[in-house]
């Protein structure tokens, strides 16, 4: 019971730090509207438990969020076992996600790279390949790493815990999910 009491208290404590993330979080929704209301995309990359993530924040924007809606145009680039598998093998795990952006990716689209460490080289990868191409990054990472050089947005969550990196990122991204809904009614 101890431990479990804890792992709520460090939750609850890092939750309560992220109100100093808002300027950053209204950054990233504003480019995320933007891109929308001019027919645009946003593509999620991450891995892992952040490819969970990046999947769930896409269907969140393709299918509803709270209310029911248009669909908005969201691509998890963590789906396609095929692309992801060549590209590994053939080139290097690095470029699972840059090529996708190259093939997939748009000028003034966005990409919401998704990194609890902030060192994940393929989405630093894919952060700097989108930018060369004049699409908008986001970060979504800890406090830790070098994301933050490669993005033009990054949310960097005040901690060094993977799992309460995790839960923060979901708020996050369902806060995201949330501004872009309230303002559907204007870009669809």
């Amino acid at each position: 019971m101890d431990r479990i009491e804890e792992i709520i208290e460090e939750s609850i404590q890092l939750h309560r730090r992220l109100p100093g993330l808002v300027p950053e979080i209204a950054k990233a929704a504003r480019m995320m509207i933007d891109a929308l209301a001019r027919g645009k995309k946003i593509m999620f990359a991450g891995n892992g438990g952040s490819a969970a993530d990046a999947q769930h924040l896409a269907a969140e924007l393709v299918n509803r969020f709270r209310k029911n809606r248009q669909p908005v145009a969201g691509l998890a680039l963590t789906t396609d076992t095929s692309v992801i598998t060549s590209v590994a093998n053939d080139f290097s795990f690095d470029e699972i996600f840059s090529k996708q952006v190259r093939a997939l990716g748009r000028e003034g689209d966005v990409l919401v790279g998704i990194s609890t460490s902030g060192n994940s080289g393929n989405i630093i990868r894919a952060l700097d390949e989108a930018r060369s191409m004049g699409i908008s990054t986001i970060a979504l990472a800890g406090e830790g790493g070098t994301i933050r050089d490669h993005a033009d947005c990054t949310i960097a969550v005040p901690s060094q815990n993977t799992p309460r990196i995790q839960e923060a990122h979901i708020l996050i991204g369902h806060i995201l999910c949330e501004m872009i809904e309230e303002a559907s009614i204007r870009i669809v």
